[in-house]
């Protein structure tokens, strides 16, 4: 090797997973960067929503015109005694310029009318339907609600005991139900919500179809 010549090994070249990181790092904005820019977006939406200029709220909240348009744009990080200034030149409260900032997305059950899951229970005959109209995904049932359809008024029915409260809410029909000892007619637009632990159940098919919501809402020990 020729004399001063360099011997230091060459630098390793990085692999390509080393030069993706990298890359995800320099494209990925700070957390802080988010931030900026709901704020921004949302203060823009404020002012414009009341017609005001940048001028306007720059000048009642002690700004530059300058430096609230850093802030509309993202492009300036602010401090809560600054924001506080300019949700009061905006008439709204500090906590309603955050109060859409990194909501969950939503994840909503959908049953579409008609496609509840049947299902059978005690009782369930001829003449008698639920449809489960949710379900949890967990490993524990917090509540189960059912669209119910009588339509047969020679079935008998049996009592029904189970954990938790029910709610029920009449939508067509009548009909004569039973909990404890007493009995009570419900018509469409009636509720009656009892103990699932006292015995309860139809009594009487008064007016045919009938459907009902039955909501069996369970307690922690459930």
């Amino acid at each position: 090797m020729p004399r001063g010549a360099d011997r230091r090994a060459p630098a390793a070249r990085p692999g390509p997973r080393t030069a993706r990181k990298r890359k995800a790092a320099a494209v990925a904005p700070p957390a802080h960067r988010h931030l900026d820019r709901h704020l921004g977006q949302v203060i823009r939406d404020l002012r414009l929503k009341d017609h005001l200029t940048i001028a306007d709220v720059a000048a009642q909240a002690a700004l530059s015109r300058g430096m609230l348009s850093k802030i509309e744009n993202g492009q300036a990080s602010s401090s809560l005694d600054t924001l506080s200034r300019i949700a009061q030149a905006l008439g709204v409260s500090l906590s309603q310029l955050f109060r859409h900032f990194d909501v969950p997305t939503g994840g909503a059950q959908l049953v579409k009318n008609g496609q509840g899951m049947q299902v059978v229970r005690r009782g369930t005959r001829r003449g008698h339907t639920y449809h489960l109209l949710a379900y949890d995904r967990g490993p524990k049932r917090s509540f189960e609600p059912f669209l119910i359809t009588m339509d047969d008024a020679s079935e008998v029915f049996p009592s029904f005991e189970h954990p938790g409260t029910e709610f029920i809410y009449m939508l067509k029909g009548k009909i004569e139900y039973r909990h404890g000892q007493q009995t009570y007619v419900l018509q469409p637009g009636d509720a009656l919500t009892f103990r699932g632990d006292v015995p309860h159940g139809p009594e009487q098919l008064i007016e045919l179809p009938i459907n009902f919501l039955s909501i069996i809402v369970y307690g922690p020990e459930s």
